[in-house]
Parts: structure tokens; sequence; C-alpha cells
């Protein structure tokens, strides 16, 4: 009994933040499967806890409202992209958490076009990051570093590109989480 305890009291949390409607199914899927097979909780997050689905038709079922999500209660905050995302560029909700995430120097992640999250945010100023190819000019204007990379790694925030990069997204996520120490 105190032996599985020990175990919940180190286990890793994450909250990937998703659109209702139209994230990128390959963002949240493979790089929850990558941390999840690290050993690493993931909880899924967005603004309706009813099914929400993906570009690709997935359908997932949220743990829990993006309005209730506090950055103290996880290792990292990441926020999946896929045109859906749009909708969190000017959202309050969004921007808080990830300023949250940022002052308790969590980990933050951003794929695909969600890196515009947090350059809107003010969390990519000066920093290197990449994004997908069609909003360099967002994250530049917002004082982000753009590096072109399928992955970039800067501080504690790690930024991808897009789908492809999934997979190395959700390894990078796993190291910069497993550097943190003790996390919550």
């Amino acid at each position: 009994m105190v032996m599985a305890q020990e175990e919940a009291v180190g286990m890793k949390k994450v909250v990937m933040v998703i659109a209702h409607q139209n994230f990128r199914d390959e963002e949240l899927l493979r790089t929850k499967e990558v941390l999840e097979k690290n050993g690493i909780e993931v909880k899924v997050s967005s603004t309706s806890l009813t099914f929400a689905r993906g570009v690709l038709g997935a359908e997932v079922i949220p743990d829990i409202l993006l309005d209730e999500v506090r950055a103290e209660d996880f290792d990292a905050v990441i926020f999946i992209g896929g045109s859906g995302c749009e909708q969190f560029w000017e959202d309050s909700a969004a921007h808080r958490l990830a300023k949250e995430a940022s002052v308790r120097n969590k980990v933050i992640g951003a794929i695909c076009i969600a890196p515009v999250i947090l350059a809107k945010a003010g969390l990519l100023k000066g920093k290197k990051a990449t994004v997908f190819s069609s909003e360099v000019n967002l994250i530049e204007a917002e004082g982000a570093k753009y590096t072109a990379k399928s992955v970039e790694k800067d501080g504690n925030i790690i930024t991808a590109a897009g789908p492809s990069a999934a997979g190395e997204f959700g390894k990078e996520i796993t190291i910069a989480i497993k550097q943190t120490g003790s996390g919550i």
C-alpha cells in the first residue's frame, strides 16, 4: 500500500489542451502515446466535456474544462494544434494557463499553429521557437526567433512545427519533465 502511494506521488502529470472541434489528431494521440509510454499521466482539457473531434475524425472525451485547469497541478502544459486551436489565440483562459505555467517554471509545449497562443500570451519574446509555416509571421510579430526546426526547445518552452513532429515533440517533453526534478 505504501509503495503504491509513493508511486502515485512520483508520477509526472501533463495536461494537453485541445480545441473542441478540429484539433490535429496525430499531435494529440502520438504525443500522448509517447508521454504515457514513459510513465507520464496525461489529462486532456478543452472547452467542453462532450466528445471533441479531430480534423481526421478522432473523438476524445476531455477530462477537465480549460477554465478549471491549474498549472500547479501539472508538470507540463501542452497546447495541441489543428485549425480549431485558433480559438485560443486570443483566449484569456489559455493565456492565463500558459502564463501560470511559465511563472511556476513548468514545461510548456505547443505544436503546429498552437505556438501562436504562447506568442500572444507574451511567452515567446526573445525565445527560439518553431511553428507551422503558415504562422511564422504571427510568432515573429510577437518577438519570437523562428528557427524552422521540426522541434525547438528554449528554456522550459518546447515548440513543434506540425503533425510529423509529434513523436519527437513527445520525446522532448518527456526529457524536459524528467529533468525538472520533483515537479509539482
